[in-house]
């Protein structure tokens, strides 16, 4: 297939290393220098207990490119809609689009690019961490999970399944895959949210009363939109599953907590907002969600008015 990644960290950088062993591959990215690197001296992947070098084409923009059979997204979600735009010209009528990013509802941005039969939404279960440039290390190796909004005609999945198994990946196709991005948002909706806005560690969660008391709030409201969308949620199960990661990870750290310490913008848009405009279509009262999101992006904005 011709496969274009955009975002080229540790995510896109696995994906797009490994893909490029039996397809036509171009990783877009924009920093120039990292683009330089990988088209020099390849990619460095450390995995297995040692260096592999992969060799997929590392470009700036899409200027140029032939359309893809395929392009996966990378980028953090609050930048998809600018890299889709960016890079535009490399959409045909028969490109899908994949998202793999963190959160729910990216179909909404996708939607503005492509039809509803071409997005291919779904979680990895794969890791890794940048060490250099052109640099990085692959850890937990898992699911690449993925599903489609509507019935796939064509038979694509099947297609994009022996593709990347030919690489190296291990995918798992789901008729429902709406369910499996919910079982892993409640967490985040809930645990991480609140993580974030009181800048703590994971473990205070469970430790105090009130921090657990947003956290079920948060929970229960995000069950009540699932159930709404025909979805399955266990609310007692989900609020013990919830506490039990507190518990075992008490010095873990939420990417929403650590982008607001760092001063970075979140995507609290795809995980807490996607619950509110779930919740808007549903004529569902969510306020707790709407607190957090107005929380997050009230501390971004002091975090940016600090700095100018």
């Amino acid at each position: 297939m011709r496969i274009a990644v955009i975002g080229a960290g540790a995510m896109g950088s696995i994906y797009g290393g490994h893909l490029s062993q039996h397809n036509e591959v171009y990783l877009i990215d924009t920093y120039d220098k990292l683009v330089q690197q990988i088209n020099a001296e390849g990619l460095v992947l450390e995995e297995d207990g040692g260096s592999n070098v992969y060799h997929p084409r590392a470009v700036q923009s899409a200027e140029g490119l032939p359309e893809m059979d395929l392009v996966i997204l990378f980028v953090k979600a609050l930048y998809s809609r600018a890299a889709l735009e960016g890079n535009r010209a490399m959409l045909g009528k028969n490109t899908r689009i994949l998202t793999l990013q963190n959160g729910s509802g990216h179909e909404d941005i996708l939607g503005e690019f492509v039809d509803r039969e071409h997005i291919i939404i779904g979680t990895t279960e794969d890791n890794g961490a940048v060490l250099g440039l052109g640099h990085v290390r692959r850890g937990g190796v898992g699911n690449t999970n993925v599903g489609m909004l509507c019935e796939d005609r064509e038979g694509f999945l099947l297609k994009l399944k022996e593709s990347f198994e030919t690489c190296g990946f291990h995918v798992r196709i789901h008729e429902n895959i709406q369910q499996l991005i919910w079982d892993k948002l409640f967490t985040n909706v809930s645990l991480s949210a609140v993580t974030g806005i009181l800048q703590v560690k994971m473990g205070y969660i469970s430790r105090n009363e009130s921090a657990w008391q947003l956290t079920s709030a948060l929970l229960h409201e995000a069950v009540e939109v699932a159930h709404a969308m025909g979805l399955l949620a266990d609310e007692a199960a989900l609020a013990e599953k919830i506490r039990q990661t507190s518990v075992n990870s008490p010095e873990g750290i939420t990417s929403i907590c650590a982008d607001l310490r760092s001063g970075r913008r979140t995507e609290v848009d795809t995980i807490s907002g996607s619950v509110v405009r779930a919740a808007e279509r549903l004529g569902i009262e969510v306020p707790s969600h709407r607190f957090v999101v107005n929380m997050v992006h009230a501390m971004e904005r002091r975090d940016e008015e600090s700095r100018a």
